[in-house]
């Protein structure tokens, strides 16, 4: 495995998806009743966006470097309040980026429960540095994608299962629809969200179909585009597919994504999208 995220936290994709995961768990911690939190594929947990690795591309700038020039309209604010406050509270000075365990170990409650997978040994060392020994978490050496099927459903059942992938192989897209159908089958309540580039967008339209065949009800995709995608050039579009969102989620986004892409867009060239691809 030679993908290191450390290359690319921060930008603008993590932005994207650490900004509606937060959202997301806000909604489900709305009820006093336990969850569960399953991080597929959790990465290092922090960042030094001064260090080598982040400093070799600064791909940060564009991301939460423009997102921490000025606040947003109010109501894109509103729905970044949780977002921007673990990232006070986790980087005071602004030099290290969280990555999804920290901000999900950030704003765990007593009665909840997270379990981190992460298959690669360096970074596993990492994850287990960065956070802190804390009995609510459960890091394991596994594939992420046998780690979704094993760990579901929960005991909680409630909670949430993220996946995002290193998109190293071919096969990402086909074995997240196949966790996705498995998931439909063993825990049809759970919330799933997938985090995917946008790239070829004839190979995203068979994702779409094959999430569209799993019998989940609702799912919500959101994608930001902040330049025009090209197959072999940096990534600049992304999604995150989104099973059994909470209740107006699609509502809240479509207050955020405007004014995220109007922040983030490269040279005036920004699109966004949230849009059902199934709804009941």
């Amino acid at each position: 495995m030679n993908y290191r995220h450390a290359f690319h936290a921060g930008n603008f994709a993590d932005v994207l998806k650490h900004a509606v995961l937060m959202r997301i768990l806000a909604h489900l911690m709305q009820k006093d009743t336990a969850i569960r939190v399953i991080d597929t594929h959790a990465g290092a947990g922090l960042y030094d966006l001064k260090g080598d690795a982040a400093s070799r591309t600064g791909e940060w700038v564009d991301g939460i470097g423009r997102l921490n020039a000025g606040p947003l309209d109010a109501p894109a604010e509103t729905i970044l309040a949780g977002y921007r406050a673990a990232l006070a509270d986790l980087s005071r000075d602004g030099r290290l980026y969280p990555g999804s365990p920290a901000l999900i170990r950030h704003v765990l409650r007593p009665q909840d429960r997270a379990s981190f997978n992460e298959l690669h040994p360096e970074t596993l060392r990492d994850l287990r540095r960065a956070l802190p020994r804390d009995d609510r978490l459960v890091i394991n050496q596994l594939d992420g994608y046998i780690a979704w099927k094993a760990q579901i459903p929960p005991p909680e059942r409630r909670g949430l299962v993220l996946v995002d992938p290193p998109f190293e192989k071919e096969d990402e897209f086909d074995r997240m629809i196949e966790g996705m159908q498995v998931m439909a089958r063993k825990w049809p309540t759970g919330l799933a969200m997938l985090w995917y580039p946008v790239k070829n967008q004839r190979r995203v339209s068979l994702f779409e179909a094959g999430l569209v065949e799993s019998s989940f009800a609702r799912i919500l995709i959101v994608e930001l585009h902040v330049d025009e995608p090209e197959a072999e050039g940096p990534l600049a579009a992304c999604g995150l597919a989104i099973a059994n969102p909470p209740w107006k989620l699609d509502e809240e986004l479509l207050n955020l994504l405007p004014a995220l892409s109007e922040r983030l867009g490269r040279g005036g060239i920004a699109r966004w999208r949230v849009d059902w691809l199934k709804s009941a």
